[in-house]
């Protein structure tokens, strides 16, 4: 297995894993964001099945670590929360997708 050298010391490529990305409803929520421009609150929550205060929870941490931007605004007089993949977000999907291929195509048959 091949493995990126720190100092000589060989690492595991599932040591490089976005532990961020890593958990299974913050992985669904950055896959939707991909392949759109954004997705308001109501159709994350819809499509990835977790609770307002899962989604919520989940949210914050990917805009803690930059990879999405929250916008809070009004549809008329009900408020809309509108959530973007940013740059910083999309290129650590596609390290954390090339990491966990590099791991699953090593596996042996």
């Amino acid at each position: 297995m091949t493995a990126k050298k720190s100092s000589s010391i060989e690492i595991h490529p599932l040591a490089d894993i976005d532990q961020i990305i890593h958990a299974p409803a913050r992985l669904m929520i950055l896959t939707y964001l991909y392949v759109v421009e954004n997705a308001d609150f109501i159709f994350l929550m819809r499509m990835t099945k977790l609770t307002w205060g899962n989604l919520s929870t989940h949210l914050s941490k990917l805009e803690s670590a930059r990879y999405v931007t929250i916008e809070k605004t009004f549809r008329g007089k009900k408020p809309l929360t509108v959530i973007s993949l940013t740059e910083v977000g999309r290129q650590a999907l596609r390290n954390y997708k090339s990491n966990l291929m590099q791991v699953l195509d090593e596996l042996p048959d």
